[in-house]
């Protein structure tokens, strides 16, 4: 991203007058999926708050320009945005707007449409040059009225400008938020061609060298690690130690030497040694084949992981943060510092922009000064947590020392995506503490039957990749063989356990430590790690396997709503899984741009049906003539898939007509996604990591001995961080009945697809809202030299 005003190339910017509030967009050049989605939701929400929304073509330039550059948005005008990439309305590099007659040219621009508030999408450069254009906005007033270009009337009405960012870049590189727009589609763009790089590496035994882009920043390449288990990452923000080349070969002669057919080394654009000279995929490559001998090969990604379809998570991101920024600036007054609006954990918040922009510019100052775990800090939490996690699971060689403690892994339920991911993670992490890892197959019934051997760390390798489970698993609970269950953690020497899966799992680690007053055996620590499509354990705002699955949908509804555009007038009603949880369906209907999701949690009657019809037959009137329902598949006893298929074609007879699918299974299958392989990752690791410092504890006279609360927990994402949590503590949380959490956290999301699918009268929970943060506050400031 450009560091400076001059090329703060054409951000994405929407201008809104709060009175009659105008949103006006453009972007820059360096685009980034999932901003179209972005676009739209600014769009819409400005136009049900009873704003006038413009366009603004091309970015700054298009603002310099004015004219027919800036144009009314409709609602109509951003219909089928979502599945775009790039940007629909242009976008240009503004030279003009590094010189003050240019941005008098803009300022006139927006005086003269009463333009007062900007909405700018893009990177620090761009969002840097928005704020310049606020500090200077009375001086510049004050030009325009000496050269009569404005009245004093006009310029009293614009007498200053909000400004409010979204941060779109797929580099990550931008400090005070967890992942910008684009950032999750350039990864799945990445993981596909290593997917196929890794097949072809493994039939010839070669090693592969795969450069990302991340000129700054090496978020693309450090996750990517991670999804992937690559044997090496070079990044920018932690250049390897000296004498890295030893290192580096030793690395890939161990992996070989532990049955490994290929090697896999990802490097960031910005690599570089401690002394900042570039380190190259040639260099790398020649090391390797000449000091190896090992049949090597590079590529480099390029523009290709700009590209494509956005993923599911870059849509409700998108759409999340436009909604969150006319919020922003409807309540903003001429006080308000300009600000960014943030992702934390699954939390939107605001940040002041010029907090963020400084401290992404400090990380560069940390990198040229060689203050490397500077440089790591600064990134934020979540970039701390990947390098940690990856520095654990690169270590080859478990200590000479072996721990006596064996750890048992099992997965419960239905398979899932990612499931292979977090057991391989667990795997090496507690292989790297010295315990001996045992795989559990077939779930609680393998437990009962003694379907128990240790895994290694060879054997787990491969496995971040692969959908479903590797070690087999069923839905049956302990229940009934719980007395074998326990005869078999004494047999086979069992000091702790880790159970990967859904609800059953859930139900299951509930049922072991009820069981603990009549079994000793059972007075174990236990972790329950969350691994559910339908996203419904108690305990966590995501689950492993909901990402892969939810991009599936999102997939599927992408291609009937291109049959449905072809075909004009037709109505697709579409089943998802969930049982009795709703996030599927929501999350999906967000993504997709559904214009209803039917789900349990929210009970839906006869006249909500009835107005949905309507509304569907309004829209026909529109240009777009299109539509698309989502079901949850236990929305309602009743009101069944075919009931509502029976119900719109009846009442839709000479308006349109519908087809109805059941995507069924085909959403538990599939490779992990990157965020479903690196979300698996981090759960493994901390599971184990939180497993041996509960066993010190437990620890008594020679045996272990867990009997409290805290020794059997579920480890879950709430808000903005993973925590354990008791498993006796949630059940005033959950409803066993319907095998969902009596709070989910998605639900306030559900207004917001009401809204972009143009319903009236529809309220935005904004209870969490907080007050502005401030990041410098929450990253460290620095002062001479040190955070």
């Amino acid at each position: 991203m450009c560091e400076s005003v001059c090329e703060c190339v054409a951000s994405l910017c929407m201008c809104v007058h709060v009175i009659s509030v105008f949103v006006s967009v453009g972007q820059s050049p360096l685009c980034a999926a999932g901003m179209n989605a972005a676009v739209r939701a600014t769009v819409r929400v400005g136009i049900y708050t009873g704003a006038k929304v413009y366009f603004v073509h091309e970015g700054y330039q298009g603002l310099v320009d004015g004219g027919d550059n800036i144009k009314p948005a409709t609602w109509e005008s951003v219909s089928m945005m979502l599945q775009l990439g790039g940007t629909v309305i242009g976008s240009a590099r503004c030279m003009d707007f590094k010189e003050k007659w240019g941005r008098l040219k803009a300022a006139c621009n927006l005086v003269k449409l009463g333009i007062t508030n900007l909405c700018v999408i893009g990177g620090d450069g761009s969002l840097t040059g928005a704020n310049q254009f606020r500090t200077e906005w009375s001086e510049l007033l004050a030009d325009l009225i000496k050269q009569g270009k404005i009245t004093a009337e006009e310029a009293k009405r614009s007498s200053h400008l909000n400004i409010v960012g979204m941060v779109g870049s797929i580099d990550n590189d931008f400090c005070g938020t967890d992942m910008t727009i684009g950032t999750d589609s350039a990864l799945h763009r990445i993981i596909e061609v290593v997917d196929a790089i890794t097949t072809t590496a493994q039939s010839h035994q070669r090693t592969f060298i795969l450069e990302v882009m991340g000129r700054h920043c090496g978020y693309l390449a450090l996750v990517t690690a991670l999804a992937c288990g690559a044997d090496w990452v070079f990044i920018p923000e932690m250049p390897p130690e000296e004498n890295w080349e030893e290192h580096l070969c030793k690395r890939l002669i161990a992996q070989r030497e532990r049955g490994s057919r290929l090697n896999v080394i990802i490097m960031a654009e910005g690599a570089q040694d401690r002394k900042q000279k570039p380190i190259t995929c040639d260099q790398v490559k020649n090391l390797v084949s000449k000091k190896l001998g090992f049949d090597t090969r590079s590529t480099i990604l390029g523009h290709v992981q700009r590209g494509g379809t956005p993923s599911a998570f870059d849509r409700i991101l998108g759409s999340r943060m436009g909604v969150e920024a006319v919020m922003a600036l409807l309540e903003a007054t001429p006080e308000t510092p300009a600000c960014v609006v943030s992702l934390s954990g699954n939390m939107a918040i605001r940040l002041p922009l010029m907090e963020c922009v400084q401290v992404t510019k400090d990380v560069t100052v940390a990198m040229a000064e060689g203050r490397f775990e500077d440089a790591v800090n600064l990134r934020g939490k979540s970039f701390q947590n990947n390098w940690n996690t990856y520095k654990m699971l690169a270590h080859v060689n478990p200590p000479e020392v072996k721990s006596n403690i064996n750890i048992a892994i099992v997965n419960v339920g239905a398979p899932c995506a990612g499931m292979n991911a977090a057991v391989r993670s667990a795997v090496r992490a507690g292989l790297i503490q010295g315990h001996q890892m045992l795989a559990i197959h077939d779930g609680f019934d393998g437990l009962a039957n003694g379907q128990i051997e240790p895994i290694t760390w060879a054997q787990v390798g491969g496995w971040t990749g692969k959908g479903g489970s590797n070690l087999g698993t069923k839905r049956n609970l302990p229940g009934k063989n719980i007395e074998q269950i326990s005869l078999n953690i004494a047999k086979f020497n069992i000091h702790s356990l880790i159970i990967i899966g859904g609800f059953e799992a859930y139900l299951g680690g509930l049922e072991l430590v009820t069981a603990r007053e009549k079994y000793e055996e059972l007075c174990i620590p236990m972790v329950v790690i969350p691994a559910t499509v339908s996203n419904n354990v108690p305990g966590s705002d995501f689950s492993i396997g909901a990402d892969t699955a939810l991009n599936t949908i999102t997939t599927t509804c992408d291609r009937i709503k291109q049959s449905a555009a072809g075909t004009k007038r037709r109505v697709f009603i579409i089943e998802t899984m969930g049982g009795y949880c709703g996030y599927l369906a929501t999350m999906a209907g967000l993504s997709s741009g559904a214009d209803a999701a039917y789900i349990y949690e929210e009970p839906f009657h006869i006249h909500d049906l009835e107005l949905n019809v309507m509304h569907l037959i309004e829209k026909m009137k529109t240009s777009v003539k299109r539509g698309l329902i989502l079901r949850n598949s236990n929305a309602n006893d009743n009101y069944t898939t075919q009931f509502l298929y029976n119900l719109y074609s009846e009442e839709g007879k000479g308006t349109f007509d519908c087809r109805m699918n059941i995507l069924g299974h085909m959403q538990q299958g599939g490779t992990p996604t990157p965020f479903d392989r690196n979300f698996g990752t981090k759960m493994g690791a901390k599971s184990v990591m939180w497993l041996t410092d509960k066993l010190k504890e437990c620890y008594r006279h020679g045996r272990i001995f867990a009997n409290t609360p805290d020794s059997a927990c579920v480890l879950g994402m709430k808000k903005r961080s993973l925590i354990f949590q008791p498993l006796a503590s949630l059940k005033d949380d959950t409803d066993f009945e319907h095998r969902i959490p009596k709070t989910e956290w998605w639900l306030k999301l559900r207004p917001i697809l009401k809204i972009l699918a143009r319903y009236e009268a529809v309220e935005i929970d904004t209870s969490e809202v907080a007050a502005m943060e401030h990041i410098i506050k929450k990253t460290g400031e620095i002062k001479g030299g040190k955070i």
